[in-house]
């Protein structure tokens, strides 16, 4: 797919929604339930994605290496 038909692929899509948007004052009430419930799932994997490339970051990019702790292995102690 080229640039231009992606392009004009996006261009329609907003196209839609945006007549979409238009007559949602005079939908049904099943109809203007089921376009939020569709606009919240979108919100909330993009809120979701942003969350994990934060998260990603902020471990990769802090400039100091991950620090392992060491673990000291306990010897029981004899009583003789």
């Amino acid at each position: 797919m080229s640039y231009k038909d992606f392009q004009n692929e996006l261009y329609a899509t907003g196209n839609k929604l945006w007549l979409k948007l238009q007559r949602l004052p005079k939908a049904e009430p099943v109809e203007i339930v089921c376009f939020f419930v569709i606009i919240l799932f979108i919100a909330t994997i993009l809120s979701m994605m942003i969350i994990a490339c934060c998260c990603c970051c902020s471990r990769c990019c802090n400039g100091s290496p991950h620090q392992k702790t060491r673990r000291i292995q306990v010897q029981p102690t004899v009583h003789a």
